[in-house]
């Protein structure tokens, strides 16, 4: 530890300068003022040091101590994350409010992320034994943190050396040491949670291509624009879009073995319902808790906005971490324009050159750092194990401008693009995500897995042409009606409204329609391109459109999202396969 103390020189907001700190270190943390409010170092220029304070900085005066630790900002990982509930400096609200009996934090309150009491039952990975060689990820043995998460107890990525002493079987907390490893005459104590930098990516052996799809339950990104596991996604959109319960119905109903939620600079009141929804919510594939897989990190937009950074860099690492025990993890951070506005401010009040709109010049570089850290890798250690973390990204452009200078940013680095339509959201088409301007890079990764259950490259292209030539008549509708246009067009307007309102719109609100698994989605687009496939050769025996609309399995194909997956294989679809038989021969003529 360098230990230096400093004296405060100057306070502008959450920013404070100080001088007297000698061998201070870029990034290092520092305890700010009599309170030891926590800071970081984020310039030295001559003799005087910047610090960027992550608490209330009011009443801080000139003079005041400043002392640096000797260490970056660092996160501690171990179990006892799951389940919890983080500010940006990983503080544990429940305990705090436990203690305090406040519902705020105040200022200067430090308790450790881990409770230091509680004992976890660990069971010896019997692979391992005294006199082995470990290095960086091996694992030690395991903990059942919950019915759904198996701990794994890693080497430290800075750790190798043959082990001198191993811990039986037992219940132990984060603090005892449960291995002891000898590298070059010196014993390290190995205990049951790790410190790790939370601006420095964790290592890994190798990061690979994606190969299965993320199932996050919402069709039109499952089906029309799929994110791998690992993949990096954006979501922007303008205010009363969607944007916050789309990231949530991700994190309740992604196929991810951990899901990470972190609130950046939100509505308080949006953060506690989504704790709420979560609390009472199951997994629909494992029949448990959600809070048994789930993190958050609620940095709301009354906290100091300088903490806003730490949340999203605390939640990329507690998602690393999970990763490389073998995990898939999804993280959503909603939204990093409120992490920008708040490097915005804070370069403003350092004085640094600012580039467009007033953002500063190193925009583009930290969200590349942030999203970077995205994607499957092989991990290091013993047993061979392989993890991913995917990342989606809420965006909040000011009047859902999509050229300003984070959304611009943000596009260089994600291969999913989720854009929130404003018009649809007026017109109450939820998920609001816009067809024309939306994409995904990663189709050629899960075109195996979607051809396996259905027809996915024929009928997903058939959609979006039919999309697309809706929005091309869209203009001529508006001159002179729908009437106007002749029967084949009229057909590819009917098709695209199915698909938009039978298919893309989905309700949140619905507990049949939240969450509708890929296969469900395959049937449903069926049902949609089979009755295109038939309804054409019906117009080219001159067959109104009109009359079409009249067909009982028109009616029954709007029903199919409000039904279960297995209604729809047993009953529903069989059903519209006889209709569909019986009408169109009637009307074809046999």
């Amino acid at each position: 530890m360098s230990g230096s103390v400093g004296r405060i020189y100057r306070v502008a907001g959450p920013l404070v300068v100080a001088e007297g700190l000698s061998k201070v270190m870029m990034y290092e943390v520092v305890r700010v003022g009599n309170e030891g409010l926590i800071g970081e170092v984020i310039a030295i220029r001559g003799g005087r040091v910047y610090i960027q304070v992550y608490e209330e900085t009011s009443g801080l005066t000139v003079g005041e101590r400043v002392e640096a630790t000797g260490r970056p900002l660092s996160a501690e990982l171990g179990p006892g994350l799951i389940g919890s509930i983080y500010d940006g400096l990983q503080r544990p609200e429940k305990e705090i409010g436990l203690r305090t009996g406040s519902i705020f934090i105040k200022r200067g309150t430090r308790l450790p992320p881990l409770n230091r009491d509680v004992k976890w039952g660990y069971t010896r990975n019997r692979e391992v034994g005294v006199g082995d060689k470990v290095g960086p990820g091996d694992i030690l043995g395991y903990v059942r943190e919950t019915p759904l998460v198996e701990h794994r107890i890693m080497v430290p990525p800075d750790v190798s050396g043959y082990v001198k002493w191993l811990a039986d079987d037992g219940e132990y907390t984060v603090e005892d040491t449960i291995a002891i490893v000898t590298s070059e005459g010196r014993d390290i104590e190995v205990k049951m949670y790790q410190l790790w930098p939370i601006r420095k990516s964790r290592p890994y052996q190798e990061k690979l291509n994606p190969v299965k799809p993320l199932i996050t339950g919402i069709r039109v990104i499952d089906y029309m624009f799929p994110i791998a596991k690992g993949g990096k996604a954006a979501i922007p959109g303008g205010f009363g879009t969607g944007k916050t319960v789309a990231l949530q119905e991700i994190t309740k109903w992604s196929d991810a073995d951990i899901a990470i939620y972190v609130g950046c600079g939100e509505r308080g009141n949006e953060m506690s319902d989504a704790l709420t929804s979560f609390m009472k919510l199951n997994d629909p594939r494992r029949g448990r808790p959600m809070m048994e897989r789930s993190v958050f990190i609620a940095n709301t937009s009354n906290m100091p906005v300088a903490a806003r950074e730490t949340s999203v860099f605390l939640g990329v690492t507690i998602g690393e971490y999970f990763r490389d025990m073998g995990y898939d993890v999804v993280m959503v951070a909603d939204s990093t324009s409120r992490w920008a506005e708040a490097m915005r401010e804070i370069s403003g009040r350092m004085e640094e050159m600012p580039g467009e709109e007033g953002f500063p010049a190193y925009l583009s570089s930290r969200l590349a750092e942030f999203y970077e850290r995205a994607g499957r890798v092989r991990a290091l250690g013993r047993p061979e194990r392989y993890g991913s973390l995917t990342i989606f990204g809420a965006v909040s452009p000011p009047g859902g401008d999509f050229s300003e200078p984070v959304v611009r940013s943000t596009v260089r680095y994600v291969q999913s693009f989720y854009a929130l339509d404003y018009g649809l959201a007026t017109r109450r088409h939820f998920p609001a995500v816009n067809w024309l301007f939306s994409y995904s890079l990663y189709i050629d990764f899960v075109r195996g897995y979607w051809d396996s259950i259905t027809n996915w490259s024929v009928y997903r292209e058939t959609a979006l042409k039919i999309l697309q030539r809706e929005a091309e008549l869209s203009d001529i509708v508006r001159l002179v009606g729908p009437e106007a246009l002749p029967e084949e067009d009229k057909l590819v307007l009917e098709v695209a409204r199915m698909i938009r309102e039978d298919f893309l719109q989905q309700s949140a609100l619905n507990p049949v329609d939240a969450y509708s698994p890929p296969e469900k989605g395959a049937l449903i687009m069926e049902a949609i391109m089979e009755f295109y496939s038939l309804a054409r050769k019906a117009v080219a025996r001159g067959i109104p459109v009109a009359k079409l609309r009249e067909l009982r399995c028109r009616t029954m194909i709007a029903q199919m999202k409000y039904y279960t997956l297995d209604e729809l294989r047993s009953k529903v679809y069989p059903e519209l396969v006889s209709t569909f038989r019986s009408e169109f021969e009637k009307l074809l003529g046999g």
